[in-house]
């Protein structure tokens, strides 16, 4: 992620997307990218380190957790999930357990499991 996002642009955010939900309507998708960078941002500030990667495509990756650095290849270690399951996860609206029993997360190797970490709660 290359710039930081304010609390108050990263919460008009995920409002926008919130509201566009509610409405049965597409989020903007500036909003979808601004909102998912935004909880990973969070994600990263409580839970720094390089053992696990997350990654929201099309918008966003990082890597969180302490523990054995990856520098080349696929890391031992990944979540990835769509923009409206991470938001969801992150925001508390849906449980990790429910998402994964969905095949909403694809998680690999002994540290992909986030639950502890979630909801972020912004």
């Amino acid at each position: 992620m290359a710039r930081r996002i304010s609390t108050d642009e990263g919460r008009a955010a995920l409002a926008a997307v919130r509201a566009a939900d509610a409405a049965s309507a597409r989020p903007a998708r500036a909003d979808l990218a601004t909102a998912v960078r935004y909880l990973l941002q969070l994600l990263v500030e409580k839970a720094p380190g390089n053992a696990v990667e997350v990654r929201v495509p099309p918008f966003g990756a990082v890597q969180v957790l302490e523990g054995p650095r990856h520098t080349r290849g696929t890391p031992p270690n990944v979540v990835e999930t769509d923009t409206a399951t991470w938001i969801a996860l992150a925001t508390g609206a849906e449980s990790w357990a429910d998402a994964v029993a969905a095949g909403r997360i694809l998680a690999s190797g002994t540290r992909a499991d986030l639950s502890a970490l979630l909801p972020l709660r912004p």
